[in-house]
């Protein structure tokens, strides 16, 4: 089996629920480290079974991390009546507002963590969850309506940090997003650039928290996180965060502590310019450990393979980590059920 330095440092998406010839042939020779799924992709239970599968086998990696998008509520791929359905981040929200913040946290980790067998039993193993933004009063609808867990920084990061144990606890790796922190974005970054001006100090107040939070916690080297397309006009005035190595050594690397898998949010996203390659290397150039294609044309994903640098020593280094972690957790929680059976 190839190491992971022989991989691209990019993560991209198939097109349909079963790969094309022509995917096939790109995939086996360019050899993404990577693959996410969409609603597209995802038929039946079987057929994502076999999908993932393939994908794995095309590029010679039974190990691969294959990724999906599944936060519950709006933001879903796997929908019934094919698949189990589960609940937006608001929900567990109404939750801590109404019983208090530790009912809301033993709830959304259950859910998640019942969330996590569904992926598993997929194949799936990295989950871009949970959205760990906090929410300014001004904060664009596409985040605020229902995608986050709370309005204060200290009820986010709880709910973060249960998520990922809920996800952790059935084997599936944590995605904390959008790092360092969407909250006061109040345009949506998939249609224009949010630009952020507040100051450092105010940030690590609130925006910063949540991540430093998990990242410190005794999950840290468990954790993948995606870097948003925002900039923070007090950390580095010229570029978004998923483009900036000030941001990446500053303040994720830095001051938040993360030590993790650090993966760029999607670079087809209209809050970042310039061709699909400039994004590309933009993106490495700013010290991510992967960058991240979607829903772009066949001749995109090419172009983007094509340019894209393999996966540096650092960054194998932090997946594999990663995935020790994940199986680590898996396996303490089978012994801790084991001892309370006893």
């Amino acid at each position: 089996m190839a190491k992971l330095t022989d991989y691209k440092a990019i993560i991209i998406d198939p097109t349909g629920p079963e790969l094309t010839r022509e995917e096939e042939e790109l995939f086996c020779a360019e050899k993404p480290a990577g693959f996410i799924l969409f609603r597209r992709n995802c038929v039946s239970r079987e057929q994502v079974r076999e999908l993932v599968v393939s994908l794995r086998d095309v590029v010679g990696n039974p190990n691969l991390p294959i990724l999906i998008d599944q936060e519950g509520g709006t933001v879903a791929r796997l929908r019934e009546p094919a698949f189990r359905e589960y609940p937006a981040a608001q929900h567990f929200a109404d939750i801590v507002a109404e019983k208090g913040l530790e009912a809301g946290c033993a709830a959304v980790e259950q859910n998640f963590y019942a969330m996590a067998l569904d992926l598993a039993d997929l194949g799936i193993t990295v989950n871009c969850a949970p959205v760990v933004d906090v929410p300014a009063p001004d904060c664009h609808e596409f985040l605020s309506a229902s995608r986050t867990y709370g309005r204060t920084a200290d009820e986010v990061a709880a709910m973060g940090a249960a998520v990922c144990r809920g996800l952790l606890g059935a084997g599936v790796t944590p995605v904390i997003k959008h790092i360092p922190g969407h909250g006061r974005a109040r345009v949506d970054s998939h249609m224009a650039l949010p630009v952020v001006d507040v100051s450092c100090e105010d940030m690590s107040e609130t925006d910063f928290k949540p991540f430093k939070y998990i990242s410190v916690s005794d999950m840290k080297t468990a954790l993948w996180a995606m870097a948003a397309h925002v900039v923070y006009s007090a950390v580095d005035p010229d570029s978004a965060a998923s483009v900036s190595a000030h941001v990446t050594e500053k303040v994720i690397r830095g001051e938040m502590g993360f030590e993790g898998v650090l993966i760029a949010d999607d670079i087809s996203m209209k809050a970042l310019g310039g061709s699909v390659e400039s994004r590309v290397q933009a993106t490495m150039a700013a010290g991510m450990d992967l960058t991240m294609l979607c829903n772009a044309s066949f001749e995109d994903r090419a172009a983007a393979l094509a340019v894209c640098p393999k996966v540096a020593e650092s960054a194998a280094r932090r997946i594999m980590a990663a995935e020790v972690g994940r199986k680590a957790f898996l396996r303490e929680l089978k012994n801790e059920r084991s001892r309370a059976s006893v």
